[in-house]
Order: C-alpha cells, then sequence, then structure tokens
C-alpha cells in the first residue's frame, strides 16, 4: 500500500496551510510549495490569489469542486455576509463535526468513519460525509463500531490536539456522542481562510 500521506503534505505545502498532524512539521521545515521552483519568484494575479484560496478552504473540508459550489449556492441565499454562511454552511457537514468533536484525527478519518457507517445521528446511522447537522441533532459512534481501535483511542482524548472545544458542541468523548448545540459563528470556526475572496472567485 502506498503511503498517503507524502501527496497531502506535497498539497499542504502547496496551498500554504497544514492539512494533517503529521504535515505540520514537514510543512514547518518546507514552508514553500513543492518543486524545484518551490522557492522561485511567485507572481499572483488576482484570480491565482482567490482561486488558491477557494482551494485551501476545499481542501480543510476535502469536498469536491462540485460540492464547494453547491454550498456556494446556499450560501448566497442565507442572511449575512455570503463568505461567512460559506463557511457554517460546510462545518455542519457531518463529517466536519465529527472532526470538531475529537472523535476523529484529521478530516480524512473523520469522512471515513462516516462512509463505512460507523456514526448515527439522533439514533439513525447516516452514511454520507455531506449530511448538514442542524442544531440540537445528537451524533453518536453506532453501538456496534465502539470496540473498534481508532473510536477507543478517541473515547480517551487521543485525537484532542489543542484541548479545546469549538463553543457550538457539546461533547462527552467516553459517551462517544456530541450534540450541536447552534448554528457556529465564523470566528469560532478554526479554518484558516480568506472567505472574502472566495466569495469573490465565484461572483466573477
Amino acid at each position: 500500500m502506498p503511503n498517503q500521506s507524502r501527496p497531502k503534505v506535497k498539497k499542504s505545502r502547496a496551498l500554504g496551510i497544514a492539512l494533517t498532524p503529521k504535515a505540520v512539521k514537514y510543512f514547518e521545515a518546507r514552508p514553500y510549495p513543492p518543486g524545484e521552483h518551490g522557492r522561485g519568484r511567485k507572481q499572483n494575479s488576482d484570480y491565482k490569489v482567490r482561486l488558491l484560496e477557494k482551494q485551501r478552504l476545499r481542501a480543510q473540508y476535502d469536498i469536491s469542486e462540485r460540492q464547494m459550489a453547491r454550498a456556494y449556492d446556499r450560501a448566497k441565499k442565507a442572511e449575512g455576509k455570503t463568505g461567512e454562511a460559506l463557511v457554517v454552511e460546510l462545518e455542519r457537514r457531518l463529517d466536519a463535526l465529527v472532526l470538531r468533536s475529537g472523535i476523529a484525527k484529521t478530516i480524512y478519518q473523520a469522512r471515513q468513519m462516516v462512509v463505512h457507517g460507523h456514526i448515527e445521528v439522533n439514533g439513525g446511522k447516516v452514511d454520507k460525509p455531506s449530511f448538514r447537522v442542524r442544531p440540537d441533532d445528537i451524533v453518536m459512534v453506532r453501538e456496534r463500531s465502539r470496540d473498534k481501535h481508532p473510536f477507543q483511542v478517541a473515547r480517551e482524548g487521543g485525537y484532542d490536539t489543542d484541548g479545546e472545544t469549538p463553543r457550538y458542541l457539546q461533547v462527552n468523548l467516553k459517551a462517544l456522542a456530541f450534540r450541536l448545540d447552534r448554528d457556529p459563528n465564523r470566528k469560532e470556526i478554526p479554518v484558516i481562510c480568506d472567505e472574502q475572496l472566495v466569495v469573490e472567485y465565484y461572483a466573477r
């Protein structure tokens, strides 16, 4: 089986953000894009700057361009600033909240947990990472999956890297469960993005 960490490290360096915990040390050692011209002079057009910001946001949620465009269309119809609404829209994805809760270590692991049927919402199995969680929804690991190694690690806090749970979540790691108390505020969401540039990209 090929080492899957290498492409994510390259992707992290190309986008200027560490996408996995393992990528952090590589990114700190080489904080420039991969390739022989990675440290060369950069010529960034307005379009390229906006494209890069859109790609950074996409990568942090590990979603396709089609999913991103759909989220943007929904955000345009929401009240308030479109950019902030876009990030909130993405943050309500089931896989994103599984990651924030500390049940998963990376967005890739969170997606796999959902796809493999290990997660339930309000007592029913949900295997779509794009499922949008609503306030007061209760999300938990299914009973039949709780003895699996990744969930044993999560129960002991093994994936809790910064020790701070977002305020919009009520988490009980011992029970492998959490509840979305309310819609997140943009400033509470731990993604690195200038979302206004993303809006400008789609509005061009």
